[in-house]
């Protein structure tokens, strides 16, 4: 399979590009050796291999659910560089 200038200019259309005929050349090369490169991955014997979804094995990562208590809102206000009653105060960001 290969492509050519008129496949460039319809994907170029699609992805709203604009090249010069020197670049539309270059690009039909530049994709050709794409191709050719992705073709040879066709040699390879994939007989007998099991398909992955991913390399890792499936391992829960998760952690155990453990209980601990909250701060209070003393505590949690304690470095905030401004704050109103029990609140953090922010600047404005809406107008």
């Amino acid at each position: 399979m290969s492509v050519t200038t008129k496949d460039v200019s319809y994907i170029a259309e699609l992805a709203k590009l604009r090249f010069t005929d020197d670049e539309m050349l270059t690009m039909t090369a530049e994709l050709n050796n794409i191709l050719h490169y992705i073709d040879k991955l066709n040699e390879l014997d994939t007989e007998g291999v099991v398909p992955l979804s991913s390399i890792h094995a499936p391992v829960n990562v998760l952690r155990e659910d453990v209980e601990h208590t909250s701060l209070s809102s003393a505590e949690v206000l304690q470095n905030a560089p401004d704050r109103q009653d029990r609140f953090f105060k922010v600047p404005k960001v809406i107008g």
